[in-house]
């Protein structure tokens, strides 16, 4: 290692403390520093926070956008997700490999650029989409791919490429009460905390003795929380957990250290909503972050941030300074003692899983990001063994609103079940993809009317996870007591094949699997393998009923939800789209199952013996 590679690593190990739950972060600024992490590197990254080489190594290695061998100066990565393959990547992916004479998942003999597929880039409203240098290049065209060949050969910085490659748009075709959002930043905070007491602030000696007073009372943090629990707030990622009793488990769990965590790993295929919202309502965002601390009297908070959307880091940094300059972050926040709150940024480094929020803190822990067992659920036992809170960035947004406006105000829309609006993904083969949001209780064919697919067949809603809906579905609503989502909307008119749909679903999940458990690790591949093999037409119905039994495999003894989740997509389109599979097989005539009762009664039959056939029951 040179002195400049040196010194480099030293100022960036300074610049963290030498903390090891900071080593993602060491990583990522050492590789975006040095280009690659080699074995030196990574030997003395291990020196420097103070942990073994093994786990060091082993971290790099978890993450798809690390790496331990030198990938070129220029590493391209083209989106992989269905919707990209419906809009022609692959052809423009084969069309860049030949204008720079080499294979997919190669690197050049020169070593100057390496081309290859990585998961969905949170982009699929503008694709065909890459990744240059972890850079999102979004609206890919064959001119393009030429100019960028050339660029590539002539060694142009990718900074100084095209800008408008870069451009990335919100396409926000319907907007409601968070995207609508007008409030200043600091309107929610300064409600929030109109609800305290002035004299129980105003005597209060210190910060402890002032979150003691306040854990007490009917009103301030404890105010905001009835408010919070009023609303019916449920988590936006999925799950749908009721927020408010979330955040009053973090209050109480014992321990004075708390955490505010906002899970902004939108992995899920065809999601980008919190792109959106992080882009045009980040002050939203990181206020409902605050008010969650105010509620729970948490001190810290990371934001997750995934590493596809690297190029939001530096504008999201620009508003947590500016939150800083106004007194809405940091020490005696709007000037009440002992309300005490940061925000820090997390970026990841392309890992699916960790949208899973007990892998997301693992991740943030410095950790590969494999999931914890539960119980004890982060509440309680989260980031760094402490009480956390873990909320989606759509979550977070609703909740500011909340401080602000009311319970009862936010309750009053949506669904009896499903309160408040829904921000939706919209992709596929519709006219106007972008962000659309409704309140809960809109029906899939009122989106499909308003995002004009006009001859849709099917919808995949929350992503591969999810649902496919049929067209006799379509009357369905968007509500927890329905159809739950956490966003993704992707249409498929009557030209797609759902079989190769499902089986980018299948390619998607194997690859995303974190390995940790057989059932997983082991089945997501088996299903890919059948699913190839039924797709190039080697398959029987063997392998279908093969799928059904990796499938309730995966469902049982999965260790987390990405396993469990993983045959859905195969499932449904089993059920719901059957002709695409079957005629893919080798031959639809099959032998009918061994029938023993009938070939005794044959044999019987044609030797009037009584013994006749006992080989065969021996057998069987």
């Amino acid at each position: 290692m040179d002195n400049t590679t040196q010194k480099t690593l030293a100022e960036i190990l300074q610049r963290h403390g030498g903390d090891g739950t900071r080593l993602m972060q060491i990583l990522r600024e050492t590789q975006e520093a040095l280009g690659w992490l080699a074995p030196d590197t990574l030997t003395d990254i291990a020196k420097g926070v103070g942990v073994p080489r093994a786990r060091v190594e082993g971290v790099a290695g978890f993450y798809s956008f690390f790496h331990t061998v030198p990938r070129g100066r220029y590493r391209i990565l083209w989106s992989d997700n269905i919707t990209d393959r419906m809009l022609g990547n692959g052809d423009l992916m084969q069309s860049l490999c030949r204008r720079l004479w080499l294979e997919p998942g190669r690197v050049s003999e020169d070593g100057l650029v390496s081309v290859d597929f990585t998961s969905c880039t949170g982009m699929c409203d503008q694709g065909p989409a890459l990744l240059a240098n972890y850079r999102a290049v979004t609206r890919m065209t064959e001119d393009r791919v030429e100019q960028m060949a050339g660029l590539i050969r002539d060694q142009v910085p990718v900074a100084d490429w095209p800008a408008d490659w870069f451009r990335i748009e919100d396409n926000v075709r319907r907007a409601d009460i968070l995207l609508k959002n007008a409030m200043r930043p600091g309107e929610a905070l300064k409600a929030a905390l109109a609800r305290e007491p002035e004299a129980d602030v105003e005597t209060a000696s210190n910060a402890r003795s002032w979150r003691e007073g306040v854990h007490a009372q009917a009103h301030g943090p404890s105010a905001v929380l009835e408010e919070i629990k009023k609303s019916n707030l449920r988590g936006r990622g999925g799950a749908g957990f009721t927020t408010g009793i979330k955040w009053e488990a973090c209050r109480h769990a014992p321990g004075d250290e708390r955490y505010v965590v906002c899970n902004a790993d939108e992995g899920e295929p065809g999601t980008f909503k919190d792109r959106v919202l992080l882009t045009r309502q980040a002050d939203l965002v990181f206020e409902g972050m605050t008010v969650a601390a105010y509620v729970t009297g948490a001190r810290k908070g990371y934001l997750y941030l995934r590493g596809e959307y690297r190029y939001m880091l530096e504008p999201l940094n620009e508003i947590l300074a500016r939150r800083r300059d106004a007194g809405l972050l940091g020490v005696k926040i709007l000037g009440r003692q002992g309300f005490d709150f940061e925000i820090e940024v997390h970026l990841g480094a392309g890992a699916y899983v960790c949208g899973e929020e007990s892998a997301l803190i693992e991740s943030l822990e410095g950790k590969r990001g494999v999931p914890r067992n539960r119980p004890p659920f982060p509440v309680t036992h989260g980031f760094l063994g402490k009480p956390t809170v873990v909320n989606n960035v759509e979550t977070f947004a609703a909740a500011a609103l909340i401080a602000a406006k009311g319970g009862e105000w936010y309750r009053g829309m949506g669904t009896a079940k499903s309160a408040g609006t829904k921000l939706l993904s919209v992709s596929g083969d519709v006219a106007r993809p972008g962000i659309y949001e409704y309140p809960f209780g809109i029906t899939l064919r009122e989106v499909l009317a308003d995002a004009g697919a006009d001859n849709a067949q099917a919808v995949q809603v929350s992503g591969p996870s999810g649902l496919t809906a049929a067209d006799n579905e379509f009357d369905r609503k968007i509500a927890f007591e329905d159809i739950p989502t956490a966003g993704a909307f992707m249409v498929f008119d009557h030209s797609r094949d759902m079989f190769e749909v499902a089986r980018n679903f299948a390619q998607f999940f194997a690859h995303e699997s974190c390995g940790f458990c057989t059932p997983c690790r082991v089945g997501t591949s088996l299903l890919k393998n059948l699913m190839n093999k039924i797709g190039e037409g080697h398959g029987t119905q063997a392998d279908i009923n093969e799928i059904y039994s990796l499938s309730r495999l995966l469902q049982m003894a999965s260790h987390c939800g990405l396993g469990h989740t993983a045959p859905n997509p195969l499932l449904d389109t089993l059920d719901k789209f059957r002709p695409a599979y079957e005629r893919r097989l080798k031959s639809l005539d099959f032998e009918p199952a061994f029938d023993l009762d009938g070939a005794l009664a044959r044999a019987r039959q044609m030797t009037g013996r009584d013994d006749a056939g006992a080989h065969l029951a021996e057998s069987k």
